[in-house]
């Protein structure tokens, strides 16, 4: 394995302090995109009204149906 000088081993530190810097601004811009709920929202507009629409009509129907049996049950009695 050749030796390097103290100057080449430098300068190595600092291409690869400065390559980290931008690696790590360019993940800081990355998260803040993933974590930005109102962009996701406005990028999936359609995806979310299907889903509350399909959240509603279940929470809608499985508070129906539980109605209707206690309805029944209170007939019984």
């Amino acid at each position: 394995m050749p030796q390097r000088s103290p100057e080449e081993i430098r300068r190595s530190i600092e291409a690869n302090r400065a390559e980290l810097a931008v690696s790590l601004e360019r993940l800081r811009g990355d998260v803040a995109e993933v974590t930005d709920w109102r962009k996701q929202l406005r990028d999936h507009q359609q995806e979310v009204l299907i889903g509350a629409a399909v959240a509603g009509f279940f929470l809608g129907g499985g508070i129906a149906a539980v109605g209707g049996l206690l309805r029944r049950r209170k007939k019984r009695w």
